[in-house]
C-alpha cells in the first residue's frame, strides 16, 4: 500500500480506521500527471457513502475518461474530526491520500437536508473557504449535485457550481470547458461564468436576489444577459445505453447496504403528492432487461457480494419485473446469493417471488399506506385502497409471514383527528386479519405489527410545496393522538408504534424551502458543533435554535407559513419539466380528495413529455 495521510498512531486511536485508508477492491488508481483531479464526496460516513449508487455511477463514468482521475472522500467521524482540527491535518482523498485542496474539482452530492452542516465540515477540513466568493485560484472548483439541488438556495453561497439533474449527461462537456479555460490561461471566475451557460449548470454567483419587506422573495435574476434565466434539469433519456458500474468499489468494512445494486428504472408513475422524487425524476424510464442480466452477472463476478438488490422508486411498475426476478432466482439462488426486492407493492406475484428468495421466518412484509384513512390516501393520491392493503396482508399471512411493517405520515394537508386515529384502526384491522385468517392450531407465533409515523415535510416541485407545515407542538400532539388510539385497540399487544423526531423534521422543513439567507445560519450551527445531524445520537436542537436567534431569522417563516400561488419561490428558476400549473391543479385536487390516475392509465399533462422519453413516449395518450 502507498503512503497514508494518517499515521498508524492516529488510525489505531479512531473508530473503524478502515474508513480512511482506501485501496479497496476495484478502487481506481491512475498516474495523476496531466489528469483533471476530481474528488467525489458523499458528506456522511464511509459506510453510508459506499452504499450510494449515484456516487458509484459517477465514479465509474469519470474514471472512464483517460484525462480524468476521480477519487472518493467522505465525512470523517467526530473522533477523527477533533484530531484533524487539533493537528491541522488536511482532509484527503482515499485513493491517492492527497489533500483535497490540491484537486481541480471537489464534487459533493446532497441527498438529505440534515447533511448540510457536513458540507462545511468537508470545506473546513480541506482548508477551503466556506463562501465561494472568498476562494482563490488555488482552490478547487466546488460543485454539488443530487436531489437537494432542486432547491440549492440555502447552500448556494458555498458552491461555485450546482449541477441540476442527472449526472451522466453533462460532465464531459463541463470538464472539456475546464481544460480549454485552463489551457488559455483564463481565471477561475471566467470558467465559472462560461460553465453557467451550459445546460443544467447553475452558477449561484451569476444571479442576485432581493426581498420584500415581509421577508418573501422579491426578485431573482441573472446578472449577465448571456446567462440563462431558467435552468432546465438534465435527463438521461435512454437508461439502457447510459453508463453503469459493473466493477463497483468493494468496501473494507460492512456498508449500510452491503450488496450489488441493479437500478432497473428511474422515476415513478404513481404521482404521490408529497413525493419530491416522483416529481423531479419524471418521466419514468426503465433499463432493458437483457442489459440488466448482463450487468448483474458482471457485478457479482467482479465484487464477490452475496446479495443483489433491485433499485427503483416502485419496482412493481417495472414492465419486465417477472422476467428479471426469474432470471435472478435461476442464475444466483444456487450460488447462495440473496436477492432483495424493495419498493414492491405487496401482491400475490411479489409475495410469491419473495417467498422464493427470502427466509420467511426472518423477513418482514413492508407496506407504506402513508395515511390511516381512505380520504387521506386520496388527498395524497396514494392510489392504494384499504382493500388493497388488507388483501396484500392476507396473502402474506397465508404465505407464512407473521411480521408486518407499516409506514405512515402525520401532519399532511387537510388532516383531521379521525385521519390520525385511522392509523391505529388500520393497524388493528391488519392484526385482527391475521387471527381471522390463520387457524389457531396453525399459528406458530403471534403476529407482529410495527407502525411508524414520520412527520410531513413539504418539498419543492410537489403539489404540497405551498402548504403549511405543522409546528413541533402540533406534531407531538398528533403522535400522542395516534399513540392513545393504539392503546384502545383490541389487538394492542400485537402492535408497536414508533414516531419520528419533531424538531429534526422542522429543521428539514426549514432547509427544504429556504433561501440564501440561511447560509449564515448553517455556518453558525457548524461553529456550535452541529454535524451529522441525520444521526440521532449527534443531533442537538438547542445550538440550532441559538444559531437562528443570533442571525435574527424566524424558523416558522420557512416551515409553518402557507405560500400563495403568486409568491416567487426560491427554486422557481429551475425547470424540472413538470409545470407549475400542473402542481397547482394537483394541490386543488388534493384539497378535494380527488384521485389522479397514474401515468400508464392516463397522461395527465404534467409537462414531462417534453423530454421525449420513457412512459411519455410509450403511452398512446401522451400529450
Amino acid at each position: 500500500m502507498s503512503k497514508l495521510a494518517l499515521s498508524k498512531e492516529i488510525l489505531l486511536s479512531v473508530d473503524k480506521p478502515a474508513r480512511y485508508i482506501g485501496h479497496e477492491v476495484n478502487a481506481v488508481i491512475k498516474d495523476p500527471e496531466d489528469k483533471i483531479r476530481f474528488a467525489m464526496c458523499f458528506p456522511d460516513l464511509y459506510e453510508i457513502g459506499m452504499s450510494h449508487l449515484g456516487i458509484q455511477i459517477l465514479y465509474d463514468m469519470l474514471n472512464s475518461y483517460e484525462d480524468v482521475w476521480c477519487e472518493r472522500v467522505y465525512s470523517v467521524w467526530t473522533d477523527l474530526h477533533t484530531i484533524m482540527k487539533e493537528r491541522n491535518i488536511p482532509l484527503f482523498a482515499l485513493e491517492s491520500q492527497d489533500e483535497i485542496r490540491s484537486f481541480d474539482f471537489l464534487g459533493i452530492t446532497l441527498q438529505y437536508e440534515m447533511c448540510y452542516t457536513n458540507i462545511l465540515q468537508i470545506l473546513d477540513l480541506s482548508h477551503i473557504p466556506f463562501y465561494a466568493k472568498d476562494r482563490t485560484e488555488d482552490d478547487p472548483i466546488v460543485i454539488c449535485g443530487g436531489p437537494c439541488t432542486y432547491n440549492p438556495e440555502p447552500f448556494a453561497d458555498f458552491f461555485d457550481i450546482v449541477y441540476i439533474g442527472e449526472g451522466e449527461t453533462r460532465y464531459r462537456q463541463l470538464l472539456d470547458l475546464y481544460k480549454e479555460c485552463k489551457n488559455c490561461g483564463r481565471s477561475r471566475s471566467e470558467f465559472i461564468k462560461e460553465a453557467g451557460k451550459l445546460p443544467g449548470i447553475y452558477a449561484p454567483s451569476l444571479y442576485e436576489c432581493s426581498y420584500n419587506a415581509d421577508g418573501t422573495l422579491k426578485s431573482f435574476n441573472a446578472i449577465y444577459d448571456d446567462v440563462p434565466a431558467k435552468i432546465v434539469k438534465e435527463v438521461v433519456v435512454d437508461m439502457s445505453d447510459s453508463c453503469y458500474p459493473v466493477k463497483p468499489v468493494v468496501p473494507y468494512i460492512k456498508a449500510t447496504q452491503d450488496r450489488v445494486v441493479l437500478e432497473i428504472q428511474r422515476g415513478c408513475i404513481r404521482g404521490c403528492r408529497f413525493c419530491q422524487a416522483g416529481s423531479v425524476y419524471k418521466p419514468i424510464r426503465h433499463r432493458n432487461v437483457e442489459k440488466l442480466e448482463e450487468i448483474a452477472r458482471k457485478m457479482i463476478a467482479n465484487t464477490g457480494h452475496e446479495e443483489i438488490s433491485l433499485a427503483s422508486l416502485s419496482s412493481s411498475d417495472y414492465p419486465d419485473l417477472e422476467r428479471i426476478c426469474t432470471f435472478l432466482i435461476d442464475e444466483f439462488s444456487d450460488k447462495h446469493i440473496n436477492i432483495s426486492l424493495p419498493s414492491l407493492r405487496v401482491d400475490a406475484f411479489s409475495l410469491d417471488v419473495m417467498s422464493k428468495v427470502q427466509d420467511i421466518k426472518k423477513s418482514v412484509v413492508t407496506f407504506a399506506p402513508e395515511a390511516g384513512s381512505q380520504r387521506m390516501r386520496n388527498v395524497i393520491n396514494k392510489g392504494l385502497s384499504e382493500e388493497d392493503i388488507l388483501n396484500g396482508c392476507k396473502q402474506a399471512f397465508l404465505g407464512g409471514w407473521t411480521r408486518v411493517k407499516l409506514y405512515f405520515m402525520l401532519g399532511l394537508p387537510t388532516e383531521t383527528e379521525e385521519d390520525m386515529e385511522g392509523i391505529a384502526i388500520l393497524s388493528n384491522e391488519i392484526a385482527k386479519l391475521y387471527y381471522d385468517t390463520i387457524p389457531k392450531e396453525e399459528r406458530k407465533t403471534k403476529v407482529s405489527i410495527v407502525s411508524s409515523t414520520s412527520f410531513f415535510v413539504p418539498k419543492p416541485f410537489t403539489p404540497f410545496q405551498w402548504a403549511s407545515m405543522n409546528t413541533m407542538d402540533e406534531f407531538r400532539y398528533k403522535a400522542h393522538v395516534v399513540n392513545e388510539a393504539m392503546r384502545r385497540q383490541l389487538n394492542y399487544k400485537s402492535i408497536r408504534y414508533n414516531w419520528h423526531s419533531a424538531d429534526e423534521s422542522v429543521l428539514e422543513g426549514v432547509f427544504a424551502r429556504g433561501d440564501r439567507r440561511l447560509s449564515e445560519v448553517l455556518i453558525k450551527a457548524y461553529e456550535k458543533g452541529c454535524m451529522f445531524d441525520a444521526w440521532t445520537e449527534q443531533f442537538y436542537f438547542k445550538p440550532w435554535v441559538e444559531a437562528f436567534e443570533e442571525c435574527g431569522i424566524d424558523m416558522k417563516f420557512y416551515y409553518n407559513r402557507e405560500r400563495s400561488y403568486d409568491e416567487l419561490l426560491p427554486w422557481d428558476f429551475i425547470d424540472t419539466g413538470v409545470t407549475k400549473e400542473f402542481l397547482k391543479r394537483e394541490y386543488e385536487n388534493a384539497k378535494q380528495a380527488k384521485v389522479t390516475p397514474n401515468c400508464r392509465e392516463k397522461c395527465n399533462g404534467c409537462g414531462a413529455a417534453r423530454f421525449n422519453g420513457g412512459v411519455c413516449v410509450e403511452s398512446k395518450t401522451a400529450v
